[in-house]
């Protein structure tokens, strides 16, 4: 659950931005029940806040007339860059963020003139960001929080973790970074039960807590670079390399993120990865804009005749 502090913060804003909103509604907006949001008006009033209630089942609150705090003040080009990041950070897939952005959200409108007004709300209305199945769990929440603090502070924390295995482990580590990926939160560093660089999901931490040792993290150290390294270096049934008559450039552009380890050469890029499915790997090489040449193994080039052969037909009947 969210610190009490951000969803009071998130009912000021959204009381600020609003001039009267019921209660339901303002209880909706930042995620909780309608007497955890009593609650948090109490706390605002205590804090000198002026509230006005209206009492009844479809109350509403709004702030006394004239009362405005300071506003934050943004440029036309910083206010639009902001309201695409809040747009996604919608989708990341944490239920911690969701009163955050919706404050963040409230304080940007509440500055803006009117066109910018129709611009942001716009962007609203029409831009739709999806992150495939982004997972979520109070836990994982939780060790977000946890790990960004440990890695900004350089500080190893002790982690219980279940693997795609369904295996339970606990470690100690060190967080040099975390990274968002085909829909799931990792963090990426040196894991002390293996001794060696480990990434690991943050939905699957069962319990993460910081510890009083420090660590060095290597300088210019990538974790969305580490991340697909160690991605693409799972072993799989069948070991593959390629030699891709292009450049560096437009070989990691026709390929996913941990599709495999690109390596310029005089001839080309050299592509090694792995595969259970060597058809599905034939598949991706087939659609390729620049000739290749498999070195390895030779199921794959027989899996590449095979599709040749097929398509080929299915190009003789579709002009009969």
């Amino acid at each position: 659950m969210a610190l009490p502090t951000t969803r009071v913060l998130a009912v000021l804003e959204l009381l600020q931005s609003h001039g009267r909103i019921s209660g339901p509604e303002l209880a909706r907006r930042v995620n909780v029940d309608v007497r955890t949001l009593r609650r948090y008006i109490v706390i605002l009033e205590e804090l000198g806040i002026p509230i006005t209630t209206e009492r009844g089942r479809y109350g509403a609150y709004m702030l006394v007339a004239g009362f405005k705090l300071p506003p934050m003040m943004f440029t036309d080009d910083e206010a639009l860059a902001l309201s695409v990041g809040l747009l996604a950070a919608r989708s990341l897939g944490l239920a911690e963020a969701a009163p955050a952005v919706e404050s963040a959200q409230a304080k940007l409108i509440r500055v803006m003139p009117e066109k910018l007004q129709r611009q942001v709300h716009a962007i609203e209305e029409t831009v739709k960001i999806h992150f495939a199945g982004a997972t979520n769990t109070p836990s994982s929440n939780a060790a977000l929080i946890t790990l960004t603090t440990a890695a900004q502070a350089q500080q190893r924390v002790y982690m219980r973790y279940e693997s795609g295995q369904h295996q339970h482990t606990e470690r100690e580590f060190d967080p040099y970074g975390l990274a968002f990926r085909t829909g799931a939160w990792y963090t990426v560093g040196m894991c002390h039960l293996r001794k060696d660089l480990r990434s690991f999901r943050l939905d699957r931490i069962e319990d993460i807590k910081l510890l009083e040792q420090r660590f060095q993290r290597p300088p210019g150290f990538d974790p969305l670079e580490q991340l697909a390294f160690s991605i693409a270096s799972l072993p799989r049934s069948h070991a593959i390399e390629v030699l891709l008559r292009t450049d560096l450039k437009t070989a990691r552009k026709a390929f996913s993120l941990a599709f495999g380890l690109f390596e310029h050469t005089a001839d080309g890029v050299l592509l090694r990865s792995s595969a259970d499915d060597l058809n599905w790997f034939a598949r991706q090489l087939a659609a390729l804009s620049f000739d290749f040449i498999v070195h390895s193994p030779p199921e794959l080039r027989n899996e590449l005749k095979t599709l040749s052969t097929r398509l080929q037909t299915l190009a003789k009947t579709s002009r009969t």
